[in-house]
């Protein structure tokens, strides 16, 4: 057999040197040098006779029927080998290959990647086309720059490649990847530049059907050259996929922050309702606290007296056994003296009841703020995943109006039996919240697999298949809260491999069930049983009430009933998808037997495929118990029935109880309260005349609110001002022998001031305002060193929840605080407690990164929190001189830090994170210089402060502080600063962000921004894209504030967290574009005092209304000027009572008053009323001028100081709906470039001295232009229409007379001037009749008055000639002109045919006038006509007369 295997062995080895050209026989004698050897598709079986070739450097062995890797242990020379497409199974034999740089393996069965440890010389790996499930045996091969793996079964990549950190080349295509978030473990590989997850060889891999995949890998894997074979090395491809990025990541911290602002505002309403509560137990034991300070006021006053009474008492016994006889009580002081103890014990009991009470209230209080908590505890999380998958796991809150929310509703309570819940009290469920899970990734391997089942069988059995599917609760451990990393992890990765159960099954099967008592009673008989072990309080107990269900899409396969002999695993069941339980064969059902129907329906199934359950609805739900469940709601109606009904509230009785107490003997009268403090009501007070001698003052009860003077009491040992309104303690200083001060029941809002107090041992400051914990404890620290008992209950501190701790850490002298005894472990705890709030070497190192880049992660959180998480420089880092300057990121949150120290080497630091801490002051960062996130969110910060030296901030976060506003040019110098965040202040101004330019997202909702003019101070923050400022007082301020800010702020892109739908961009032009308003001129003037302003200059802004109040500030205002505007009517200029010059040329007015509104918002009986003429709101109709003319003059009259009005180009070409008969006092109206053809409705115009109406298109007057008496002096006709001059009499004061370019052509027409005679100043130029001088003759002749006639001066000269010209007319007595031809047409001038030149009122003497006709008559001022004249006349009649 050995023979046979020697010789095969040989035969091989003969076809190995055959196929390579070698000589066998060569070989055997004298060895060989050959360093490359190939075998291709048969004739090499084994792997052997390498020992022949020690040379060998590489080895090619492809389609062999080779089953594994032997014989190259002689081989020590081998950098390349191929071992492809054969049948090994396992990579082994490689030990002594130790300088191998390339090994391919492609196209075999190996399952695992094992036995590599020693090559770390290898390069090149090559394993594609196996069938391996995971990435390991990697970590040794540190040289590794190419690895392919496609074509395996690899699900997840891990860190497993974090090792290979100089890997160039992968390709992992043909796999069953499917997650962003593991595709993100390659972000580790700095040398990446060949990715390759869709290779078009090779199958997809899930997570490449996903949407965004190609932004998500590029943004991640910045230094890539190629993507899935295509090159990517392009500048402008990254820079695309980092935008999108940045979008994505301002969009969910836009989301994130509006459902952390929804949860304040939900336990600001817990805690409004808290305080209301709270307020009549407060009210209770401050009257009781009174009371009871005025009784031991009196209690000492008799025990300073008794003194003196009860040594009288011992020398006069007789006195008192005579008292005693007559009855009278023996020592009547001593018994006063007990009745004030008993009534003092009496109110301290009622006391302690009340608090007790508040007490109650503050523990349910703590408990819905937990539910809450919880309820939105899973929001952020679920946006966060949102954002990390890019959207394809996405989370969808239901809505009434949803169709699935309501599916829902309605699954779970037909799945509610009422009958199994009866046991615990429970009647019913309320549903608070259903959330729809779209998970991409999850529903594609769902879809894959159920498709699979569809494909396999025929298509009437397809139908069936479908009916399998069906809508199952996931059965959680009843034994484990359902933690929220739990179920976060199963709607992300499915039910595969997610569970940490206790249950046995949970590894084989998914366990679901059809009903919701089998899911929940396990849960609740757990609780019930743990809680009465515990003994747990009974409002705890409530938390049971609230749940959670998962709603599952399941597809049931072929499933059968469980068989009671075989555990349920897929190996009893391996032909079937799933198996049922019925509820009445579960030997352990808590149920038991009940005579329900749907009892028989209810079943627990158990489905072996985890893909085949498609997580998809979470629920939310609150179960209706018989017991009504505490809340501070339900708390809140036992208080207002209180006030109702004093009988049947338990309350009522206490509140008489109360009332019982007060008025307990004895009763003490009230004493006068002080205002101020002097010298002679000290010394009045202490019954002493000696300030030393005061040893103790009591100044309770009274209206104080200073202490003058005090530091004169240098004895005094008790100072009680309690109950008076005392806002700071600044007076209370140097009584160095002062032990006791009670400063409660005041207004104290700071210590400041408060000195000097060496011996103080007990000092009460309850139930004041003090917030400052950090600056308040530092007072007290340096200034009270020998404090025993402090008492700072009921002050609204800041900072809570370590208050106890901080105080009894900083003064170490403390016995008791608020009353409770300080205990040695407290202050051991309370010393290290304060240790930890300073920054040290250690603290520096143990929450520091020295990463040089930010992490490129889908993440909001600050860069300082991600970069301390991922890689911490840690305590144990190797220390060097300059260790500090390698710390770029530093996360010191929740550290309790009361300031900023030892940062002054830290140069290199990028990112830092301050947040919940108890800084008051933004100090010690000035050397950070190169800071470019700053978080110092959740402390007690009042200004901006400290930070002009860095320049190289990007984002800036200062939320949940005390800032009151914005320093002017705190952010001047912040050229990179991009995102600033100032959420929950009392901010009320945003002045100081006017030169923010670099801001892209601004955050400052809850703060106390008021005025519109606000939103000004961010109009030029030109990259301002996203906004908040909700709940700000302007939110509910202004009128339609959203759209008034998307108008000025036209770049945003989100507002108040709602992204700003086009639709409203329209809406806002619509409603604000071409407003001019009071916040507009302030903005331009840099004040709002408009009072001084006489004269309002906006021209060429496109407005459209005039909208400007206080109307009342703008009464100086006399001059506007809005030329070349929308205006289409006065609009809100008719209010400025005294404008007196108004310019609106180039605008469009219709009207002096505004259209009315479209008719859509008119009720039905309006709309009646304007089709009816006598409803008394007017029609518009056939009779429109007439109903114009008779409703313009009844209207009353308006802007009684306007004077002046250009209406110049406004398109106008109705005088009468203009409405001008208003303005009654206007002087000088200006009309010029419209569309008039009428000169109407002005006759109410009593005063109107110039009226300019060029360039129109005037033809003609009809008989009511002028028919009143009229003061018009001058009136513009220029540049119209106009043929004739009739009804122009009326004008008799008329002074000038434009009349230039019309088409005058008659001189009968300017004869008709003569009415005026007032006329100095008259334009005829441009018309026909001026072609020749004729005119300028007849005019002056005519019109004695004229001083100027188209423009040129008349003088006596010219008026001489007019008259010699007519004279001549005189001497011509032989003239002879037929009747005929004097009313025939005149001669042309020029171009243009005119009618005949008729010359009325001409009376010549003698019968002249027989011969002329009664058209032609010269006056008898005239001599004659001149020749000239006459024969022009003569020729122009001869010339075109008609035939008779």
């Amino acid at each position: 057999m050995i023979e046979c295997e020697d010789l095969n062995q040989e035969e091989i080895i003969k076809e190995l040197c055959l196929c390579n050209g070698l000589s066998y026989e060569m070989i055997g004698q004298k060895g060989s040098d050959t360093s490359k050897l190939e075998m291709f598709f048969s004739g090499y079986p084994r792997i052997v006779g390498l020992s022949l070739f020690p040379n060998l450097t590489s080895l090619t062995i492809v389609a062999q029927d080779i089953k594994e890797i032997s014989g190259l242990e002689t081989c020590l020379q081998l950098k390349e080998l191929w071992i492809a497409e054969c049948c090994i199974e396992k990579i082994g034999g490689l030990q002594e290959c130790r300088n191998l740089e390339k090994l391919y393996l492609y196209y075999n069965k190996i399952s695992k990647i094992e036995n590599l440890e020693k090559l770390f010389r290898l390069e090149v790996l090559w394993l594609n086309h196996n069938a391996i499930k995971n990435i390991e045996g990697l970590q040794t091969l540190k040289n590794l720059s190419d690895l392919n793996l496609a074509g395996n079964l690899i699900s997840s990549i891990g860190r497993c490649l974090d090792p290979n950190e100089k890997l160039e080349r992968l390709n992992l295509s043909g796999n069953q990847i499917c997650s962003f978030k593991d595709l993100t473990n390659l972000t580790r590989l700095r040398h990446l530049k060949d990715l390759c997850l869709n290779d078009p060889q090779y199958k997809t891999n899930p997570v490449c059907l996903l949407c965004n995949y190609s932004t998500h890998v590029l943004y991640h894997l910045p230094y890539l050259q190629r993507l899935d074979t295509f090159d990517v090395s392009a500048k402008q491809i990254k820079e695309l996929a980092d935008t999108t990025a940045m979008k994505k990541i301002m969009y969910y911290n836009m989301r994130i922050k509006t459902v952390q602002r929804h949860l304040n505002e939900d336990l600001e309403k817990l805690n409004d309702r808290k305080c209301k509560l709270q307020k009549l137990p407060e009210e209770r034991i401050k009257l009781f606290s009174f009371v009871k300070k005025n009784l031991e006021r009196e209690l000492a006053e008799l025990k300073g007296s008794g003194k003196v009474h009860n040594d009288r008492s011992n020398n006069n016994k007789v006195t008192e056994l005579e008292k005693s006889k007559n009855g009278e009580t023996v020592t009547e002081e001593p018994s006063l003296q007990q009745k004030i103890v008993t009534k003092l014990n009496a109110l301290n009991e009622r006391v302690t009841f009340w608090n007790k009470k508040i007490d109650e209230i503050e523990a349910i209080y703590r408990i819905e703020v937990k539910q809450k908590k919880k309820s939105h505890s899973l929001l952020i999380p679920f946006l966060l995943i949102e954002l990390e998958t890019v959207g394809n796991i996405h989370f969808e809150e239901g809505t009434r109006s949803d169709d699935w929310f309501n599916s829902c509703y309605e699954l779970i309570l037909s799945r509610f039996c009422t009958w199994d819940f009866r046991t615990y009290g429970i009647t019913g469920v309320k549903v608070k919240r259903v959330i729809k899970v779209n998970n991409r990734i999850l529903r594609l391997k769902f879809e894959e697999k159920f498709q699979k089942f569809l494909d396999n069988e025929d298509m009437q059995d397809s139908e069936s298949y479908r009916k399998m599917l069906e809508c199952l609760f996931y059965v959680f451990d009843p034994e484990v809260t359902v933690k929220k990393k739990h179920l976060l992890q199963i709607l992300e990765k499915g039910f595969k491999d997610s569970e940490t159960s206790k249950l046995p099954l949970r590894k084989e099967a998914v366990i679901l069930a059809n009903s919701l008592s089998m899911c929940e009673c396990p849960r609740i008989e757990f609780l019930q049983q743990k809680y009465k072990d515990e003994k747990i309080n009974s409002f705890e107990h409530e938390l049971f009430r609230h749940g959670i269900l998962l709603i599952t899409k399941v597809f049931l396969g072929q499933s059968v009933q469980a068989r009671d002999q075989d555990s349920i695993s897929q190996a009893n069941y391996p032909m079937l998808n799933s198996v049922f339980i019925p509820r009445k064969y579960l030997l352990n059902s808590i149920m038991g037997q009940r005579n329900c129907d749907c009892s028989v329906r209810q079943c627990k199934w158990f489905v072996f495929d985890h893909d085949l359950v498609l997580p998809e609805y979470i629920v939310e739900f609150e179960y209706i118990t018989v017991v009504k469940a505490h809340s501070l709601f339900s708390f809140n109606v036992i208080l207002e029935e209180s006030k109702k009904s004093s009988e049947r509230s338990l309350l009522s009785q206490d509140l008489k109880f109360d009332d019982e107490v007060i008025k307990m003997d004895p009763r003490i009268k009230p004493r006068p309260k002080l205002i101020s403090l002097d010298d002679k009501t000290i010394l009045s007070l202490a019954k002493t005349s000696i300030y030393s001698h005061i040893v103790s003052l009591n100044l309770h009860g009274n209206s104080l609110s200073k202490l003058r003077d005090l530091s004169k009491l240098t004895g005094l040992r008790k100072l009680n001002i309690s109950f008076n309104e005392f806002t700071c303690l600044d007076d209370i200083y140097h009584l160095y022998n002062l032990e006791y001060l009670d400063a409660s029941h005041n207004h104290v809002i700071t210590l400041e001031g408060f000195r000097g107090l060496m011996k103080l041992k007990h000092l009460d400051l309850s139930w004041n305002q003090l917030k400052k914990s950090g600056d308040e404890i530092n007072v007290l620290c340096k200034h009270t060193t020998s404090l025993l008992t402090l008492d700072i209950r009921h002050n609204p501190w800041q900072k809570p929840a370590t208050l106890r701790m901080s105080v009894i850490g900083r003064l170490k002298t403390l016995t008791h605080l608020d009353g409770v005894l300080v205990s040695e472990e407290e202050a051991t705890a309370a010393t290290k407690f304060i240790a930890g709030t300073k920054i040290t070497q250690f603290s520096l190192l143990r929450h520091s990164s020295t990463k040089e880049e930010r992490p490129r992660i889908l993440s909001i959180w600050p860069s300082a929190k991600i970069l301390t998480q991922i890689s911490k420089s840690g305590p144990h880092s190797h220390l060097n001189g300059n260790w500090y300057l390698k710390i770029t990121a530093l996360n010191l949150d929740g550290q309790h830090l009361f300031e900023i120290t030892n940062l002054e080497k830290l140069e290199n630091l990028k990112w830092a994170s301050f947040s919940n801490n108890n800084l008051t002051k933004m100090e010690g960062l000035e050397s950070c210089v190169n800071l470019e996130e700053l978080t110092l969110d959740g402390n007690c910060i009042s200004k901006i402060e400290g930070i002009s030296k860095l320049t190289k901030l990007t984002h800036l976060s200062i939320n949940n502080n005390l800032l009151t506003g914005l320093e002017k040019h705190t952010f001047d110098n912040m050229l990179h600063l991009h995102s600033l965040s100032l959420e929950n202040n009392r901010i009320t101004s945003l002045s100081g962000l006017q030169k923010a330019f670099t801001l892209i997202e601004l955050y400052i909702s809850n703060n106390y921004i008021a005025l519109n003019q606000e939103i000004y101070n961010l109009k030029g923050l030109c990259n301002l894209v996203i906004l908040d400022m909700y709940g700000n007082i302007i939110v509910w301020n202004q009128e339609n504030y959203r759209l008034f800010v998307i108008f000025h702020l036209p770049e945003l892109k989100a507002l108040d967290g709602i992204s700003i739908e086009p639709s409203e961009t329209e809406c806002a032009k619509d409603l604000f574009g071409g407003r001019l308003t009071s916040d507009m001129i302030a903005e331009r003037q840099g004040h709002s005092n408009f009072t001084q302003m006489q004269e309002l200059n906006w021209t060429s802004s496109s407005i459209r209304t005039v909208d400007l109040v206080p109307v009342d500030q703008f009464r100086n205002v006399c001059n506007v000027n809005l030329q070349n505007n929308n205006l289409t009517s006065f609009s809100g200029l008719i209010y400025l009572p005294n404008v007196k010059v108004l310019c609106l040329n180039y605008n469009h007015i219709e009207s002096i008053m505004p259209r009315l509104k479209p008719q859509t918002h008119l009720t039905n009986r309006q709309l009646l009323y304007q089709k009816v003429p006598s409803s008394g709101y007017g029609q518009q109709g056939t009779a429109k001028i007439n109903r114009d003319i008779m409703s313009s003059e009844n209207l009353p009259p308006i802007m009684h100081s306007l004077e002046v009005l250009h209406l110049g180009y406004n398109g106008i070409c109705n005088l009468i709906q203009l409405q001008l008969n208003r303005l009654r006092n206007l002087k000088f109206l200006f009309l010029q470039g419209n569309e008039i053809s009428q000169v109407e409705g002005l006759d109410n115009l009593e005063v109107l001295q110039e009226l300019v109406v060029d360039h129109n298109r005037i033809r003609a007057f009809n008989d009511s232009a002028f028919a009143k008496p009229s003061s018009l002096l001058a009136l513009h006709l220029e540049e119209n229409r106009l043929r004739e001059l009739s009804k122009l009499q009326p004008l008799v004061k008329l002074e000038k007379l434009f009349l230039g370019y019309n088409k005058i052509q008659d001189m009968t027409e300017l004869e008709k001037l003569d009415g005026i005679s007032s006329l100095r100043e008259l334009t005829v130029y441009g018309n026909p009749i001026c072609r020749k001088m004729l005119h300028r003759h007849v005019l002056i002749f005519r019109l004695p008055n004229l001083q100027m006639l188209d423009g040129i001066p008349v003088n006596s000269d010219d008026r001489a000639k007019a008259e010699f010209h007519f004279s001549e007319l005189q001497a011509k007595k032989n003239l002879f002109i037929p009747v005929t031809n004097s009313p025939v047409d005149g001669g042309s001038f020029g171009q243009v045919k005119a009618p005949p030149i008729k010359i009325t009122n001409v009376i010549p003497p003698g019968g002249f006038s027989h011969y002329l006709g009664s058209d032609f008559t010269l006056t008898p001022e005239v001599e004659g006509i001149s020749t000239e004249f006459l024969s022009e006349w003569e020729k122009t009649n001869n010339g075109n007369q008609k035939p008779t």
